[in-house]
């Protein structure tokens, strides 16, 4: 059985790689490497798989599911520029496949009931990625 939470956060970056010159950066990532960045409003998913408690009738409390990932995630990353503000993805290309791992090995630990089975991050309405861990 699986339960997902959605969740959301806007947040800016710039696909950026420094060992690469800017030509390069410009060829590999196009518009997203601005020097002045770009933003997204980005759709978090965070699955979760077990067995449902038989006295609570649930895999986990989807509240406490929230609780973590907005602790741990969403307030760090929310209104906030990736590559300049959030400690977790210094010297990391913020791309949604960057993000998805990071995240995942942020929360897979603290998942309090079930274990994380899957992250999925929509960039926009067409673009996202799925990771499921290494």
């Amino acid at each position: 059985m699986f339960v997902t939470k959605k969740m959301s956060f806007s947040a800016a970056h710039r696909l950026f790689n420094p060992k690469l010159s800017e030509e390069e950066n410009r060829e590999i990532y196009g518009k997203c490497s601005n020097p002045h960045g770009h933003g997204h409003f980005y759709t978090l998913e965070i699955t979760v798989k077990g067995k449902i408690d038989e006295r609570t009738g649930m895999i986990i409390n989807i509240d406490d599911l929230e609780d973590v990932a907005k602790k741990e995630i969403i307030d760090k990353v929310d209104h906030k520029n990736l590559n300049l503000d959030v400690d977790f993805l210094k010297d990391t290309i913020p791309t949604m496949e960057n993000l998805a791992k990071k995240f995942w090995e942020i929360l897979k630990d603290k998942i309090p009931k079930g274990e994380l089975y899957k992250i999925k991050i929509y960039e926009s309405g067409n673009n996202y990625v799925i990771y499921k861990g290494d």
